[in-house]
C-alpha cells in the first residue's frame, strides 16, 4: 500500500479533491496509472472502484489529453455523463450512447463500449489525441452476447492509450492481468477483497431473523476469512426439527396411498424445496418479509426475485396488503420524482402503462425494477431509491450488473433459478453480487444480507455459498463477419488472424494446452507398455488387428452414413416447409404445418410444429421423422388462428381434409437408398482377414483384447494431438471460416474487400451477414417504412418463452413475401456456414414484426401493448433496436430508395414513448 509521502503530486493533489481519504489500493491503483501503466483494478461491488477510473479524467485535464469513459449500459453512461459535468463543466464533457449524441468532441466523453468500438473499426478522427480509456465493468467481457466488444475494444485501442480497467472481484484476476500485460505492455493489476462496510449474513426463518454464522461471518471481516466460521448453531436446529416433523409426516397414513403429497426438489436440493408440501407451504410472504425488515430498522432494502412476473406480484401483494413504509415527507418526494420522469408523456400513454398504480406504490415505498419495465420507470425507482425514500424494491438480478444502486439490505427469496432449462443452484459468485449491494458506504456501518429459510434448506450450503467468492472471468470471444471484415480492412489477413489469436479466449485455451499435453504423454508411455503385450509366433497380430477393426469401422460408418443421411435428408425437407402445407405423418397420417423454426449453434436442428386430424399438436425435429417430409398441397392458415380456440383448429382440419379428398395425394415414400460401395470393400476386407496367418492362432482372442487396446491409445494419442493443434489456434480456424463463407458469397476477393464487404463493416448485428445479403438481394426493396420496420425487426427480436399458443405473423402481405424471402437467405447462409464448420446463427423470429408495424403506422401505445402481450420495457427496448439497425442500414447502403425508407422507418418509429425515454436508459 502507499503511503502519503510515495505518491506523486498529482495523486495528492486528486486525493484532496475528496472530503474523504482513499484506501490503500486506489491509491495503489492511481499511483500505476501516474506512471504511464494501465491498471486493472477487482474490488467488491461498493467499494469505490470509480475514484481510479475518475483519476484517469483528471490526468487527461492535466495532461491536455483526451479520456473516455466507456460503461456497459446507457443508464450508466448517462449517469457518469452527469456526475462529470458537476465536476468538470458541461462545455468539457460529452456523452455517446448511439442514442444520444451530446458535445461528441469533449475532451472528456462518456460513451457505451459498443460505440467507441465502432470508432475503432471506422478510424474516427475522435480518436485523435486520446490518451486514456476508462473500461468500466470491464467483466462484462464473459458476456454472451456483448463481451467480444470490450475485447475488441483492448485490442483495438493504440499502444499509447492507457486503459484503467475496472472490474469486479474476480477469481482468475492474475489470469486476466497477465493477459492485458501479454497484449497491452506495461499493465498492473490491483486487488482488493475488502468491502468498505461489513457484510452480516441472516437467514429469515418466518418472522426471526437468525443470524448465519456463529460469531463474525466470513464477510464482516476487514480481509476475506481464511477458513469457513461455524454455521449458527440455532439455525441447524431448526432444520433438524423441521426434518424431524417430515419424517414423522412422511409415517402417517394418507388416504388409500398412505402418502402425503411431495414438492419435488429444485437444483441440488441443498437450498430448499424437497420437503413435503405440508411443510413447504410454510413460507414467510412478501408482505411479512417486507414489516420484519422495518421493525429491524434493516430497510432500504433490494429484495431479489428471479422473475419479472414475481417482481410485479411482489409489489401488489405488499401494496394490497395496506403495508405502507413512507412518511409524508418521502411520500411527496418520490411522487414529484416520478412526475418529473414522465413529464414527456401524454395522458392516453401514462394510463396505457399503469402508471397511476405504479406512482401509488412508490410513494407507500414499494416498487419493482427489472428489464420488463419502461426505462424512465427504473429511472424514477433508481433515483428514489438513491436518496434513500423508497424503501423496498423487488428486483431480477439483472439489478446487480447495473448501476450504481446500494442498499442497507438484500434479501433473496431463492437460492434456485431458472436459467432458461431447468433450476440450477445459484453459484457463489451470483451470490457474491447480489450481496455485494448491501451496505451503503458514508450512511451504513454495517450490510445485510438475508436469505428466506426454505423448507429442506440446509444451512451449511447457504454457509458455504456465503463464504466462497469464486467468480471466474471466462472469455466469449469469438470472431463474427461484421468484425472479419473490419479487421480484414484495417490490418489485413494475417495481422488480423494474429490479432485474435491474442485475445484472451484464445489465452484461456492456450494454457489449457498445457494440461492436455501433460495427458498426452501419460497416452504414449502406456502405448510403448501395450506393445511389448502383443506378440504372436504366426505373424504381424497388429496387422491382423487392424483389418478387423477397419472393417467395424466400416460396418458401423454404413450404418451411420444412412442414419446421417436420412438425418440431412429429413433437416432439409423440414427447412423447406411453409405455414399450412400437408404432410404425412406415419403415425398420426395427415397434418397441417403450424410454425417451423431452428435454434442457433452448430449441432441445432430445425423443427416443425403440425396439428393432426385428431387435434394432436406435434413439435418434431428430425429424429423424431423416419424420412423427409413431402407437402402434397397447401391451405391458408388464418391470421387470427388460435390452437387454443377449438373452432379455429376444427376449420384448419376441415379445409386440410377438403383439400385432400379434392386431390386425393399418394404418400409420399422416403425411403433412402444403401450404400453399395462400403458393402463391396467389407466384403474384399473379410476375404484378406480370413487369409490372414494370425487368423488360425488358438490365442487369437487373447491377443485380440490387448491389440484393441494398443488402437485405443493410438486414437488417443491422435485425438490429444490434434486437440493440441486445435487449441493452440482455435480462433485462427475460426477466423479463417468465417472468411471462407465471405469469400463464398463475395465479400472477400482474396485478401481484399468487395463493395459488398465495404458495406458489411457498418452492420453490426447478430445476423449481420444475413442482412447485409438481404440488401444485396432487394428483399428490402418496395417496402413502405412500417413495413421495413416489421422486417427488420425480425433479425433483431428473440421471443421469451410463453404458453400463449397464438401464432405470430406479418402484417401484411407485402412484409409477409420480403421476410419469406429473408428465411431464405437465412437458410442458404446456414447451409454455408454448416458446410464450413461453423455455429449457425439464430433463426429470424417474427414475435415483434405486427407491433413494429401498429406502432410505425402511428397506432396508439395502448393498442400496440395489448395485441402484442408485450411489457412497457421491452416494447421500447426492441423498438429502439429496429431504430439503430434501420441507421446501420441507412449509413451501409448508400444514397437510394432503401437509405431513405430505412430513415423514415426509423423516424415513424421514435415517437411518443420511445422518443421520450431516449435520454433514461
Amino acid at each position: 500500500m502507499s503511503t502519503e509521502a510515495e505518491l506523486p503530486d498529482e495523486v495528492r493533489e486528486f486525493a484532496n479533491l475528496y472530503p474523504f481519504g482513499l484506501d490503500g489500493y486506489q491509491l495503489d491503483a492511481c499511483r500505476e496509472l501516474a506512471s504511464g501503466s494501465g491498471v486493472l483494478v477487482a474490488a467488491p461491488t461498493g467499494a469505490g472502484k470509480t475514484v481510479v477510473g475518475e483519476f484517469a479524467v483528471f490526468l487527461a485535464v492535466e495532461h491536455s489529453r483526451k479520456c473516455f469513459y466507456t460503461t456497459p449500459i446507457k443508464a450508466l453512461s448517462n449517469q457518469k455523463y452527469h456526475d462529470l459535468v458537476d465536476r468538470y463543466g458541461a462545455d468539457r464533457v460529452g456523452l455517446l450512447t448511439g442514442d444520444s449524441s451530446i458535445n461528441a468532441e469533449a475532451q472528456i466523453v462518456v460513451m457505451t463500449t459498443e460505440v467507441l468500438r465502432n470508432m475503432i473499426y471506422a478510424g474516427s478522427p475522435t480518436l485523435g489525441n486520446l490518451g486514456y480509456v476508462v473500461m468500466d465493468e470491464v467483466h462484462y467481457l464473459a458476456d454472451r452476447f456483448r463481451g467480444p466488444v470490450w475485447e475488441e475494444v483492448i485490442l483495438g485501442l493504440a499502444e499509447s492509450v492507457q486503459i484503467a480497467a475496472l472490474s469486479a472481484t474476480v477469481s482468475n484476476v492474475e489470469d486476466f492481468g497477465e493477459w492485458l500485460r501479454t497484449v497491452r505492455g506495461d499493465f498492473a493489476v490491483v486487488v482488493s477483497e475488502r468491502r468498505p462496510v461489513p457484510l452480516f449474513q441472516h437467514v429469515l426463518v418466518g418472522r426471526k431473523l437468525y443470524d448465519l454464522f456463529d460469531g463474525v461471518a466470513p464477510t464482516a471481516m476487514e480481509e476475506p476469512a481464511q477458513r469457513a466460521a461455524k454455521v449458527n448453531r440455532e439455525l441447524l436446529r431448526v432444520s433438524k426439527g423441521e426434518a424431524s416433523r417430515v419424517r414423522d409426516d412422511a409415517r402417517r397414513p394418507r388416504g388409500r396411498s398412505g402418502r402425503g403429497k411431495q414438492v419435488h426438489s429444485q437444483g441440488s436440493g441443498a437450498f430448499g424445496g424437497a420437503a413435503s408440501s405440508k411443510f413447504a407451504s410454510r413460507q414467510t410472504s412478501r408482505g411479512e418479509v417486507a414489516i420484519s425488515l422495518d421493525r429491524a430498522d434493516l430497510l432500504p432494502a433490494i429484495y431479489f426475485i428471479f422473475s419479472r412476473v414475481g417482481c410485479d406480484a411482489a409489489v401488489r401483494q405488499v401494496y394490497d396488503a395496506g403495508i405502507t413504509l413512507t412518511n409524508r415527507a418521502e411520500a411527496a418526494l418520490l411522487g414529484d420524482i416520478a412526475d418529473k420522469h414522465v413529464s414527456g408523456l401524454s395522458a392516453a400513454d401514462l394510463d396505457a402503462l399503469g402508471f397511476e398504480r405504479f406512482r401509488e406504490a412508490l410513494m407507500a415505498g414499494v416498487a419493482a425494477h427489472h428489464a420488463g419495465q419502461l426505462p424512465a420507470f427504473k429511472a424514477i425507482v433508481e433515483e428514489g431509491f438513491s436518496t434513500g425514500a423508497l424503501k423496498l424494491v423487488f428486483a431480477t438480478e439483472t439489478l446487480a450488473l447495473g448501476i450504481n444502486m446500494p442498499a442497507r439490505t438484500v434479501v433473496i427469496e431463492k437460492l434456485v433459478k431458472y436459467n432458461g432449462e431447468s433450476h440450477v443452484d445459484i453459484t457463489p459468485g451470483e451470490y457474491t453480487q447480489l450481496t455485494g449491494r448491501a451496505g451503503r458506504r458514508g450512511i451504513d456501518v454495517e450490510g445485510h444480507a438475508v436469505v428466506l429459510w426454505q423448507s429442506g434448506m440446509d444451512p451449511r450450503a447457504v454457509a458455504g455459498l456465503a463464504s466462497r467468492r469464486t467468480y471466474p472471468l471466462k472469455s466469449s470471444f469469438k470472431p463474427t463477419y461484421n468484425m472479419a471484415v473490419n479487421l480484414m480492412a484495417t490490418l489485413g489477413r494475417e495481422r488480423a488472424r494474429d490479432l485474435l489469436n491474442q485475445s484472451f479466449a484464445q489465452f484461456q485455451t492456450d494454457k489449457s494446452v498445457v494440461q492436455s499435453a501433460r495427458v498426452g504423454r501419460k497416452v504414449q508411455a502406456d502405448l510403448t507398455a501395450a506393445h511389448e503385450a502383443v506378440e504372436c509366433h504366426l505373424g504381424d497380430f497388429m496387422e491382423y488387428a487392424r483389418l478387423r477393426d477397419e472393417i467395424s469401422r466400416l460396418e458401423a460408418y454404413s450404418s451411420k452414413a444412412r442414419r446421417q443421411e436420412a438425418a440431412d435428408a429429413v433437416a432439409d425437407s423440414i427447412t423447406q416447409l411453409l405455414q399450412g402445407d400437408i404432410v404425412h405423418l406415419p403415425r398420426q397420417g395427415w397434418s397441417v404445418v403450424l410454425r417451423v423454426g431452428q435454434k442457433a449453434g452448430k449441432h441445432a436442428q430445425p423443427w416443425v410444429q403440425v396439428i393432426s386430424t385428431d387435434h394432436t399438436v406435434l413439435k418434431l425435429e428430425p429424429h423424431d421423422l423416419r424420412g423427409p417430409l413431402q407437402p402434397v398441397g397447401r391451405v391458408r392458415v388464418p391470421r387470427d388462428f388460435s390452437l387454443r380456440e377449438r373452432k379455429d383448429r376444427r376449420s384448419l382440419l376441415t379445409a386440410m381434409s377438403n383439400k385432400i379428398e379434392q386431390h386425393d395425394p399418394d404418400i409420399p415414400d422416403t425411403a433412402i437408398p444403401s450404400d453399395e460401395d462400403t458393402a463391396q470393400e467389407i466384403r474384399r476386407l473379410r476375404k484378406e482377414l480370413a487369409a490372414h496367418p494370425c487368423h488360425e492362432c488358438p490365442e487369437r482372442e487373447l491377443h485380440a483384447v490387448e491389440a484393441a487396446k494398443i488402437i485405443r491409445l493410438e486414437r488417443e494419442a491422435q485425438r490429444m494431438e490434434a486437440a493440441i493443434t486445435g487449441q493452440a489456434n482455435s480462433l485462427g480456424i475460426q477466423f479463417d471460416r468465417v472468411c471462407a463463407v465471405l469469400e463464398e458469397l463475395g465479400y472477400l476477393d482474396g485478401d481484399e474487400l468487395t463493395d459488398a464487404g465495404r458495406m458489411l463493416r457498418r452492420i453490426y448485428n447478430e445476423l449481420d451477414l444475413v442482412a447485409a445479403e438481404c440488401v444485396r438481394r432487394d428483399v428490402f426493396a418496395g417496402l413502405t417504412p412500417p413495413q421495413l420496420a416489421a422486417v427488420l425487426s425480425t433479425l433483431l427480436y428473440e421471443s421469451r418463452p410463453s404458453r400463449d399458443a397464438a401464432l405470430p405473423r406479418m402484417p401484411d402481405a407485402a412484409s409477409e413475401r420480403a421476410q419469406s424471402e429473408l428465411r431464405g437467405v437465412w437458410r442458404e447462409v446456414g447451409q454455408l456456414e454448416r458446410k464450413h464448420k461453423r455455429d449457425r446463427g439464430r433463426e429470424p423470429d417474427i414475435g415483434f414484426a405486427e407491433a413494429a408495424w401498429r406502432w410505425a403506422s402511428g397506432q396508439d401505445l395502448a393498442k400496440v401493448l395489448r395485441n402484442g402481450d408485450l411489457s412497457a420495457g421491452d416494447f421500447v427496448r426492441w423498438v429502439r433496436q429496429v431504430i439503430d439497425l434501420a441507421g446501420q442500414l441507412a449509413t451501409a447502403v448508400g444514397p437510394g430508395d432503401l437509405r431513405r425508407t430505412c430513415r423514415e422507418a426509423a423516424d415513424a418509429v421514435r415517437r411518443g414513448v420511445v422518443a421520450a425515454d431516449m435520454f433514461e436508459d
